[in-house]
């Protein structure tokens, strides 16, 4: 599992008066998954997309949907995102209290169970709760807005989570997002990330398909 290179649009970066278009090139270009934020106004400075984007992306892909929550409370939307067709729930340690509670909640619905932490946010937090993660996603930037600058130091923090992958026997992917683009996707695999969250590198590029060919090819070069 943890050897494959996965690559997941994110769709805020998306053109949504083009959104079907725009979801087929990049899956005909290999993408592997597709990446969506979920953002609530709250927990982070900005107002995304709910279930019923999800539902839509459903109608138009067979891609997994990659849910990443960064809302208060985010056990309120379990139900409603794995109803809509989501695949990978991600929530943020930070943002709820029963973290196990409701891991085991959203593998119960049917989904992969993914825990995100913020740059500032310690591993020990997935320490904890490794077994029930299928998912660990470190943010490369504070999670907000997109087209941000990758921070150097999360190279560092990528290493010692693929160490606690391993030392646990854990199968989780291990998953980055946030200024990845064709100049620091190579050093985040390099460090030990498989699955790689691009926005703007993708959807910003005159050919969301080229750009996303040449990400995968960035990561082949260090595998």
């Amino acid at each position: 599992m943890k050897n494959a290179i996965r690559i997941a649009p994110s769709v805020l970066s998306a053109d949504l008066a083009r959104l079907a278009e725009q979801v087929q090139a990049v899956e005909e270009a290999g993408a592997d998954w597709i990446h969506v934020d979920v953002m609530d106004g709250h927990f982070v400075p900005n107002l995304t997309f709910g279930a019923g984007l999800i539902a839509a992306l459903r109608r138009i892909t067979e891609l997994p949907l990659d849910v990443h929550l960064m809302v208060e409370h985010p056990e309120a939307y379990i139900d409603a995102f794995a109803d809509a067709g989501a695949s990978v729930f991600t929530l943020h340690p930070e943002a709820t209290v029963h973290v196990q509670r409701h891991l085991a909640q959203v593998r119960a619905r049917g989904m992969l169970a993914g825990l995100a932490l913020n740059p500032a946010t310690p591993l020990s937090f997935a320490a904890e709760v490794i077994e029930d993660v299928d998912l660990l996603l470190l943010m490369t930037v504070n999670p907000g807005f997109p087209a941000q600058q990758y921070i150097a130091a999360a190279t560092e923090k990528i290493t010692r989570a693929r160490r606690l992958l391993a030392e646990s026997e854990s199968r989780a992917y291990l998953e980055v997002d946030g200024g990845i683009s064709r100049d620091t996707i190579g050093q985040a695999h390099g460090a030990g990330a498989d699955t790689f969250v691009a926005g703007s590198a993708i959807f910003g590029a005159d050919d969301p398909g080229a750009a996303l060919k040449e990400l995968r090819k960035r990561c082949m070069a260090v595998a």
